[in-house]
């Protein structure tokens, strides 16, 4: 495969081996589509190398499972470990006999002026190759490059600094408290998991959502399924803000997982803070905004409690008893939050900082019409204003639940139906 021309193309090629990945290939599959998955390290890559030891999925189990198979254990309303997962997509890849070539960057993506076909560079195994395409479906999702503040340059030379993508286990930093800056899933995990290894901890917190576990005997991600939640349409979304909102906290470490609150954390020795926005020197400074991330991540689980009531009372369902849960208990004045503006990190004996604060896409390679003004990858419901190419995997793609694991078949099939039209056409 020396060049493009003369190259027999693909009907499909799908760029990222991950759950998104391997799901439109199911769907092609049975389609009888011919198409090939290249995945630029091996199936489920991010989730091998972009994990701590202790993480664990924060759906249930029969909710975490690819289309065309079900959960067959014995603890459905359990949560896979990341090598239980691992293993469960390597199982699925192989049982449906899909596609993917690991080890396959895709490096540059254009498309022929004449035929319209996609050509694709790929760096397989450390040798260039060519493939051609008549679609393009890109499943490498939204978290392929870690995001850094500015100011993380800013930080002494001699304090560790860590991406979550680069952590792993307490044992890896060095003696002394760690600063974690981010609240959302990852950030509050870790903190829980340095808490565990009796570190002291300093959360930097934003502006996060959080639900309870559980609620009446049923696992909280099996009631908003229930009360459609999760199925509500991005084109039904009229505050953009809605879309900028991440994903609720909540924890799937232990038997049934448990409710993670700020106050919870607190109550276990993090000290919460607002939100990290300056460093001089070995200062770090926090906005006064700790009380109302608080607030607000209490204020959502109250307001998710309150739907659920509705839809009991409304289908005059009998339900079980609400059950204690400590770490849902709303923190009214907000009294777990520190006021402190700034920490001196050798002061506080702070070694280390964990950048939990997210990810940023790369679309450097693909050279297409398809981005706008803000560099976003330009879709409605996946389907891109270039004809023949898709985007999956993103969150709010579709709906609200495209963001996990449980909506992708769905958009797969969506997906999988436009590009066999396309090949009809």
């Amino acid at each position: 495969m020396g060049t493009h021309t003369g190259e027999a193309p693909h009907e499909v090629i799908v760029i990222g081996g991950g759950h998104a990945g391997l799901s439109i290939s199911y769907f092609l599959k049975i389609r009888d589509i011919d198409h090939v998955v290249l995945e630029r390290g091996k199936i489920g890559e991010s989730w091998r190398s972009q994990r701590w030891h202790s993480f664990v999925l924060n759906t249930p189990n029969w909710m975490s499972i690819l289309p065309g198979s079900s959960y067959k254990g014995k603890n459905p309303d359990g949560f896979f470990s990341v090598r239980d997962f691992i293993r469960s997509l390597d199982a699925y890849a192989g049982h449906f006999s899909l596609p993917i070539q690991e080890h396959s960057n895709v490096v540059e993506c254009t498309q022929d002026e004449d035929t319209e076909q996609f050509l694709l560079t790929v760096l397989e195994n450390g040798e260039t190759r060519h493939y051609r395409a008549n679609q393009l479906v890109i499943a490498s999702g939204t978290m392929n490059e870690k995001r850094l503040p500015s100011f993380a340059s800013d930080i002494p030379q001699d304090i560790l600094q860590v991406h979550t993508t680069e952590y792993k286990e307490a044992a890896q930093l060095p003696n002394g408290a760690v600063l974690v800056v981010g609240s959302a899933q990852s950030g509050t995990e870790i903190a829980s998991d340095l808490l565990d290894a009796g570190r002291q901890v300093y959360l930097s917190t934003s502006k996060v959502p959080r639900v309870p576990r559980r609620y009446r005997g049923r696992d909280i991600m099996d009631w908003l399924n229930a009360i459609n939640f999760l199925d509500m349409p991005t084109n039904a979304v009229r505050d953009p803000q809605v879309l900028e909102i991440k994903q609720p906290q909540v924890s799937g470490v232990g038997m049934y997982g448990r409710t993670v609150s700020l106050q919870s954390l607190a109550q276990r020795g993090a000290v919460i803070l607002g939100k990290l926005n300056k460093v001089k020197g070995s200062t770090v400074h926090f906005q006064p905004n700790a009380a109302l991330h608080v607030k607000f991540a209490d204020s959502f689980s109250t307001n998710i409690k309150d739907m659920i009531e509705g839809y009991i009372q409304h289908n005059a369902l009998h339900s079980l008893p609400v059950e204690p849960d400590p770490a849902d208990e709303p923190d009214l004045t907000a009294r777990c939050a520190s006021t402190t503006p700034s920490l001196d990190l050798r002061a506080s004996n702070i070694t280390s900082i964990i950048w939990a604060t997210g990810f940023a896409s790369d679309f450097s390679w693909l050279h297409l019409p398809v981005f706008n003004e803000d560099g976003n990858p330009e879709h409605t419901d996946g389907i891109s204003p270039v004809p023949g190419l898709y985007f999956l995997g993103f969150p709010w793609l579709r709906k609200r639940k495209s963001g996990i694991i449980f909506g992708i078949k769905e958009d797969a099939e969506f997906i999988a139906g436009h590009i066999a039209n396309l090949k009809e056409a």
